[in-house]
C-alpha cells in the first residue's frame, strides 16, 4: 500500500454510502485507512455511514507546520465528534535505514498535535531492493525500528500493518509476523482475496496470523482491498473494485463468521476510502 496521490471522496460517493448503511452490521468493527484526507467531511460521512469505527489517516513528516495540519485538524475533531477512533498513518520501506529520522519528523510531530489516539505504521520492509539479497540484515533493522518507534511513542499504542505471509519469513528462531506482534499493539493483516472461503481465500490466508494473534494476546484486523489494483489476473484477485457493496459484504460475512469467536480478531479494515466511497450498493 503505497502513499499514493487518490482522487479526493466527493458528496456523491457519501451519500451513496448513507443509502446502504442498513447493509452495515451495527456492530460491526472495521476500520479504514485514509490516504487522502483533502475533505475531511466526505470521510467520515462515509466511515458513519458504513459502520468504520476506526480510521487510519495519513500524516506527512513535519505534519506541524504542513498544509496539511489544518485539514486533519478537522477531521479528527469530526471523527471524535462521530465517536470515530482516529490513528495516525505513516510508512516506507526506507525508514528502516533512518529510524531516528522518522521519529524526530514524523512520529513525535504527529503525537505533538494530539489528534490522534494511536499511531499506525505500515513500512514493508520487503518493498526495499536489499529484501532480495540481505533479508536477515533488513529484518533485523525492520525489527528495530519497531523497538525505535515503539520506545519513542511512549504511552501512545502503536499497531502496524503485515501481509498475511510474514510467517514464512524467519525471524531468529522466531517468525517476523510473531516478532512484530511481539512488539505491538495489534496489527492488521493484508490478506488481500475477493473470496472469503477456499485454499486462496482470506480465511485461509489469515489464519495463521490470527492463530499467532491468540497466542501472544495481540488483536489483530484482517484487511480487505477495494482500490483498482490493475488487470493482471493477480490483481484482479486481491481487490473488491467492480464489486457491488452487496457482493463484498456476503464474503465479508464469511470471514467474521469464521473468526467471531477467536479472541484475537479484531475485526476488518477496508484499503481504501477513496476505492470503498467509489462502490455502488
Amino acid at each position: 500500500m503505497a502513499l499514493l496521490a487518490i482522487t479526493a471522496i466527493g458528496a456523491t460517493a457519501a451519500l451513496r454510502a448513507e443509502a446502504v448503511v442498513e447493509q452495515v452490521p451495527p456492530d460491526a468493527a472495521r476500520a479504514m485507512w485514509v490516504w487522502d484526507t483533502s475533505n475531511p467531511q466526505a470521510v467520515v460521512d462515509l466511515a458513519v455511514a458504513r459502520g468504520i469505527g476506526q480510521l487510519y489517516a495519513a500524516v506527512p513528516p513535519n505534519v506541524g507546520t504542513s498544509p496539511q495540519l489544518a485539514q486533519l485538524t478537522q477531521l479528527s475533531t469530526l471523527a471524535r465528534q462521530n465517536g470515530l477512533r482516529i490513528d495516525a498513518l505513516g510508512g516506507d520501506p526506507g525508514w528502516v535505514d533512518n529510524p531516528t529520522w522518522v521519529v524526530d519528523h514524523w512520529l513525535r510531530p504527529a503525537i505533538a498535535t494530539h489528534l490522534f489516539s494511536g499511531v499506525h505504521v505500515d513500512i514493508e520492509p520487503y518493498a526495499t531492493s536489499a529484501w532480495q539479497t540481505k533479508r536477515s540484515t533488513v529484518v533485523r533493522t525492520y525489527l528495530s525500528t519497531l523497538d525505535t518507534l515503539v520506545k519513542a511513542a511512549g504511552t501512545v499504542p502503536l499497531e502496524a500493518d503485515i501481509p498475511f505471509w510474514l510467517d514464512e519469513v524467519p525471524a531468529g528462531k522466531s517468525t517476523l509476523d510473531r516478532e512484530v506482534m511481539r512488539r505491538t499493539k495489534g496489527v492488521t493483516v493484508m490478506a488481500y482475496r475477493n473470496t472469503a472461503a477456499g485454499p486462496d481465500g482470506t480465511i485461509a490466508l489469515s489464519a495463521k496470523a490470527i492463530a499467532a494473534g491468540t497466542a501472544l494476546g495481540v488483536p489483530v484486523r484482517i484487511g480487505q482491498e477495494t482500490d483498482d489494483l490493475g488487470t493482471d489476473p493477480v490483481e484482479v484477485k486481491q481487490t473488491f473494485h467492480g464489486f457491488t457493496l452487496s457482493q463484498m459484504e456476503v464474503q465479508l460475512d464469511q470471514v467474521v463468521a469464521a473468526y467471531t469467536s477467536s479472541p484475537s480478531f479484531a475485526g476488518l479494515a477496508i484499503h481504501s476510502a477513496a476505492g470503498y466511497a467509489a462502490m455502488t450498493p
